[in-house]
C-alpha cells in the first residue's frame, strides 16, 4: 500500500477530487496548509509573500493503482506555472478500519 501526500493549488484542487471521483476514487483527506517551495515566496509589487496558500491531498490506495492516481493529481493539477506543487509517495505498512477492524488492502 502507499500513501500520496499531493500539495496543489487551491484552485486546481476541485478539479483533482472530481476526476480521482470519476475514476473510482473517492477516498480522500484534504488539508489547507500554507508553505513556500524553491521559489522561495513571491513579490506583487511591494508585498512579499513567504507562505501561500496550498491544498493537500491524502490518498491511499493498493500499489497497482498508484500510477493511475499520480496521473491523475498530474494531469489535473498542472497549469504548468511555477507552485503548482509536489507529490510525495510513502510505504504504509499497515492500514486498519476503526469501526470494523478490518487490516491492510481491506482497510481501504
Amino acid at each position: 500500500m502507499k500513501m500520496i501526500q499531493a500539495i496543489v493549488r487551491p484552485e486546481r484542487l476541485k478539479d483533482v477530487e472530481e476526476r480521482l471521483k470519476k475514476e473510482g476514487f473517492p477516498s480522500l483527506t484534504e488539508i489547507s496548509v500554507r508553505g513556500r517551495g524553491k521559489q522561495k515566496g513571491i513579490v506583487i509589487g511591494e508585498m512579499r509573500y513567504d507562505k501561500l496558500p496550498k491544498e493537500l491531498l491524502l490518498v491511499t490506495c493498493k500499489d497497482n493503482d498508484l500510477q493511475r492516481i499520480l496521473d491523475i493529481i498530474l494531469e489535473e493539477g498542472h497549469t504548468g506555472n511555477i507552485g503548482d506543487g509536489k507529490i510525495f509517495v510513502i510505504n504504509v505498512e499497515d492500514a486498519i478500519t476503526i469501526r470494523t477492524g478490518e487490516r491492510g488492502e481491506r482497510a481501504l
